[in-house]
Order: C-alpha cells, then structure tokens, then sequence
C-alpha cells in the first residue's frame, strides 16, 4: 500500500537576509513536500535552531560567522546522524566545498544561487528521506511478526556474547530448543509518559534508563523463573514466564512494578496476556498483552492489568468510526462563546460519561477529543480569548501523550476553562477601563462643582471602595489627586488667558476658599497663582 505523503522540515542557514529571503520565496517548498520550520544568520544560531526544531534538511551558507559551516555539520550531526546537509558556496570555496562532501555533507551548490538546480537537490533529497522512512517503516512492521520477536532475542543475546558475557547462550536454547514447547504467558512493560519524558532527556540519559531498566529486569526475571526479557518498542519491554495461576501472575507484576520503582524511580504499567503454546503464539500472546494494557485508559492509573479484552473492544465497538459525540460538541461550543466555564466543565464530565458509556478504544476517544479541541479553539478565536498559558499545539501535545481518559478530559478542560477565565478576566478589566474612562469625562465637565467619590462611583454604577481601587489601577492617580490636577490646569489656564483676579479664579475651579484654593496651587506647581500669572 503505498504510504501518505510525508512533510519535511527545512532549517534555512545564512548570514545574507537577501538570500534567506529569496530562499523562501523562490523554491515550492509546499509542492516539495518540504516545509521551512527555522532560519539562522550565523553558525551558533543555526546550531540552535537545529537543536530546537530537530529538522530533516539544513540548506547552509558554507562560510557563516562565529561557527562554519562544516563544524556545524559535524557538531549538530553527532545527535542527527540522518540529517540532510546542503551547502551554498562561494566560486573561491571549492575546496571547501569538496571538504563538506568529504564529511558526509549530502550536496553543494554554487552562488549565485539558481533555484532550479536547488529544487533539484530538495527532490534527491526527498526520495533519500522517503527511501530511510521505507526502510523504517518496513523494519517497525518486521517487529509485529513472529520472526522480528525471535529475531531481537536471538540479536539482544548474541551482543551480549560478544561482549564476552556467555549468560546468554545458556538461554537461547529457548530457541533453538523450541523451549517454548509448553504454555507460558507474556508481560509487557511500559514505561509511563514515556514520549514526554523521552523528549526531556539527553542521549545519555536514555542510553543510561535503557541499560538501568534491562538489568533491573533481567535480575529480576532471573529469580522469578522468566524465560526471557528483551526490549520491544520505546519504552516498551517483554517478559515471557511459563504457565501460572492468575493471583501468581497478578503478584509477579505488582512485584515487578515496585521493584522498576524503587530502583529506578520511574513508573510502568504493566499487561498480562492470556496463556500461549509454542513460538507460533508469540505474536497472539503479545497482542493479548497489549490488550489488557487497554485498560490502563479507563483505570485512571498506573498498574497491572491481565488478560480481559478493552472495554468495547468484545463487541467490536473499538472499531466504530461513528457516534461521535455531535450533541456535546455544540453545547460545549456555546458555553465557550458564552464564557461559561462552570457549564464547560460539566459537559466535559458528560464527554467522560459517554465515552466510558460506549467503551470507545484510546485511539478514537484520543481523535474525539482532538476534534473537540480544534472547534472549540476555533470558537475561543471568535471571542478574542487569549492562550494563556499555553498555545493549541502544546494542547494537542498533551493529549497525544495522555495516557488515560482522565488525563485527555482534564487537560482538554483546563486547557478551555483556564482561558475562558482569562477572557472573563481580560473584559472585566476592559468594562473597568470604560467605566474610569466615563468617570474622568464627568470629572472635566463637573470639576468647578463641589464633586465628590459618592458622586462619580454612582454615576458608573461601582462601589466606592472599588472605583476607588480600580481608579488608581487605571488612571495612575486617586481620585482626589486626579480632581486637583484637574482643576489646577484649568486654574493654570484662567490665570493665563484673562485678568479674572486670583480670588475669583478659586470658585470657578471648584475651590469656595481662595485661601485654600492658593495653597493647593503653591503645593502642585511651587509657586502661588499670582507668580504663575507673572511668569507666564
């Protein structure tokens, strides 16, 4: 069958804007299949962006400031060993250039630049990438077989061999023995958030989880009478161990569990399959296996899980493509307009409901829920409604990483109710600008009146105590110190503009005391109304 066609991303490298610019411009990255996810100016920048974005194709200038082209390559390709490096060089830099190819750089081109040719490139460059993606994508469907599982065994021991460890050649007679010639059942371990967690660590971080996480198992399969353990997927493991009870079997994963933990401080779950004969079954006890793990969804929690069929899964409603929850999705669309965060949260319990309800798989409840998400970020877009604390691709990177129906509904929810809060928030502040501003409007037409806070907080509808607080939010002054701006500019004015003497001025400002009235003058501009007169 063939595959979908996959989007490449594309880091732009080089110290001229002009060509950067022209770069994006000039080549079909669409059409390419390719897409620029980052650009740099010189080499430290470029090594960053890499480090960030982890592209598939680096377009670099050869000659860049404060790191070369070539040394990027080598440094960033440590961590990238499949990355795609094309070199843009001057015609005096051949032998650089020729250097680059030498160091495992993909192609180069000369300046100026013809895009023709570089489009060119990009297309070999694609069918490289399509051909490693072919490659990877045959080897993850090997794994699913019979064969791929005998053939990581028999790979895990021979290694081991090879680096003078003779343990493993006691047990791969369970191969070569067809030890495997009576019934035994299946573990398999996985790791807790493990993509989130994979991302966070460093290379060496993982190569030290993944030898830490074989010996613990292997010790510990060793004293529990396991046949063999050997690593499957990312953080995935499988243990195989011959027939027991169920409460045996129970007690061995709980044990197993406790032990991971306490030597290693990480969390798994772990899933029983139902009992298998022969290698022939290795496939069906592993599918069985990861059966039960299906319940890890619904519990809420880490644990083990044996041998009973996801809920739904019995009578095929894993597979239904349809009921998606219409009727949610337009309530839960309005109490987003509305800004209804407690409604909000009550049809997410709803959505939780249902979807326990119909015993949907984590893959279609996931796809649910992701769809939800969009629509309703679409109807928080409407309402102008800020992202907070995070953006709708770190969201949908959230859910697909939630482990359990209770992870995808509560960060879905929170994610929604925490920026409808941030909206409510967000216009409370505008109404109060409206309201300080409506105030201020009063205070310019009423100041020669004896105002006072009663006054002007009843007139926008606010307590005293609050317009107080929010007038100083707002304006920067309190209401007293806002009036008496406001009436010494226009005192400033009169004594300007006419020959109203200085005690007449007083009541035209709002001030019945000229007394009173000069000193609060003097107070705001150091000086008494007839000085101000005199100067001015």
């Amino acid at each position: 069958m063939e595959q979908s066609k996959v989007t490449y991303s594309v880091v732009l490298a080089d110290d001229e804007p002009i060509i950067l610019r022209s770069l994006k411009a000039a080549i079909p990255w669409e059409e390419l299949g390719l897409r620029v996810v980052g650009e740099a100016r010189n080499g430290e920048e470029a090594q960053q962006v890499v480090s960030e974005v982890k592209p598939h194709i680096v377009i670099s200038d050869i000659r860049m400031p404060t790191i070369d082209g070539i040394t990027l390559m080598k440094q960033v390709m440590t961590e990238h060993t499949g990355l795609i490096f094309i070199f843009i060089s001057g015609y005096g830099e051949f032998d650089y250039a020729r250097e680059a190819l030498r160091q495992g750089a993909f192609d180069y081109m000369l300046k100026p630049i013809d895009h023709d040719e570089l489009t060119e490139i990009l297309v070999k460059a694609r069918e490289r990438l399509d051909g490693e993606r072919q490659r990877q994508l045959e080897s993850e469907r090997l794994m699913h077989s019979v064969q791929a599982l005998s053939l990581l065994a028999r790979e895990r021991m021979f290694a081991e061999m090879i680096e003078g460890n003779q343990k493993p050649l006691q047990h791969l007679q369970w191969l070569e023995n067809s030890e495997l010639n009576q019934t035994y059942f299946m573990m398999i371990v996985q790791l807790e958030h493990y993509e989130a967690m994979n991302r966070q660590w460093t290379a060496e971080e993982k190569r030290l989880w993944f030898f830490a996480i074989r010996n613990i198992l292997e010790e510990w399969s060793g004293q529990n009478g396991g046949l063999t353990v050997f690593p499957f997927r990312s953080g995935e493991w499988v243990l195989l161990f011959p027939k027991d009870s169920r409460e045996r079997k129970l007690r061995l994963g709980e044990e197993m569990l406790r032990t991971i933990r306490s030597n290693s401080k990480l969390a798994c779950s772990v899933g029983i399959s139902p009992e298998a004969y022969g290698l022939e079954q290795l496939s069906q006890a592993y599918e069985g296996a990861l059966q039960a793990l299906h319940q890890r969804f619904y519990s809420g929690g880490e644990g083990v899980f044996i041998e009973e069929m996801p809920r739904g899964a019995q009578d095929g409603q894993s597979d239904v493509k349809g009921r998606y929850p219409k009727h949610l999705e337009s309530q839960l669309a309005e109490s987003v307009r509305t800004l209804d965060v407690e409604r909000l949260g009550a049809l997410f319990g709803q959505l939780k409901s249902y979807i326990e309800q119909e015993g949907f798989s984590a893959e279609i409840a996931r796809r649910f829920i992701v769809q939800l998400a969009v629509i309703l970020d679409q109807q928080l877009e409407y309402v102008h409604a800020p992202h907070g604390g995070g953006s709708m691709e770190e969201l949908l990177q959230q859910l697909e990483e939630a482990a359990t129906l209770d992870e995808l509904i509560g960060q879905a929810r929170a994610s929604f109710a925490g920026r409808i809060m941030a909206r409510s928030t967000q216009q409370s502040r505008e109404d109060g600008h409206s309201a300080i501003e409506k105030a201020k409007k009063y205070i310019a037409n009423h100041y020669h009146k004896d105002l006072g806070i009663e006054e002007v907080s009843e007139l926008v509808d606010l307590s005293a105590s609050h317009f107080c607080t929010l007038f100083k939010q707002v304006s920067g002054y309190t209401f007293l110190e806002y009036l008496t701006q406001c009436r010494i500019e226009k005192a400033k004015y009169i004594l300007k503009h006419s020959d109203v003497k200085v005690y007449q001025v007083a009541p035209l400002v709002g001030y019945q005391d000229p007394k009173y009235f000069t000193q609060v003058f003097k107070r705001v501009m150091a000086m008494t109304p007839s000085e101000y007169r005199e100067r001015a």
